[in-house]
């Protein structure tokens, strides 16, 4: 271990979270209980890695039409809807994996969002969208495509940025 200027030895410092991020085991504990009724007692596909907002709403009048892949991310006040009443239409919409899906977006009745997606935040996804897609607006289009994203719809460039960030406090 490297020493300091005032003789101690380093320890490898912990990061304080600050705010309710203090709190992030209990939020995944109510997350991991809200997926369980989900797909326990409506009967939801929530893969058990997807992680999504407690303010995200699931069709709840079809909810077997909801499907999410693994290490999703669902921002807050995303909309999944799986029917359409005035058109009598019942289907299946899916998200794939590795997708993070941005606040306010709605995402309509039918739609297929490939694995490794992002969804920028208010968007209305109103076709489906390929795999490997940057997606955003009102109606959604496809911005960029081609991509392989890491966890919960991350860039390869944001994992190396923060690597290299701790790297450098590591350094330090």
């Amino acid at each position: 271990m490297a020493s300091l200027e005032n003789g101690s030895s380093s320890e490898p410092r912990k990061v304080k979270r600050a705010g309710l991020n203090r709190l992030h085991r209990l939020r995944y504990a109510i997350i991991d209980g809200v997926r369980w009724y989900y797909t326990r007692f409506w009967g939801m596909d929530l893969h058990p890695t997807c992680q999504f907002s407690l303010s995200t709403k699931f069709d709840k009048t079809w909810p077997r039409g909801v499907h999410v892949g693994a290490d999703t991310y669902i921002a807050f006040d995303v909309r999944v809807l799986a029917h359409d009443m005035p058109r009598g239409l019942f289907t299946d919409t899916r998200i794939g994996a590795r997708c993070f899906i941005g606040g306010c977006t709605i995402i309509m009745p039918g739609v297929e969002i490939g694995d490794d997606c992002v969804i920028g935040a208010g968007s209305v996804v109103t076709r489906s969208i390929p795999p490997g897609s940057i997606a955003a607006g009102n109606p959604a289009r496809v911005l960029r495509s081609g991509l392989s994203l890491g966890r919960y719809g991350r860039l390869p460039e944001a994992d190396a940025n923060e690597a290299a960030k701790a790297l450098e406090m590591e350094g330090a």
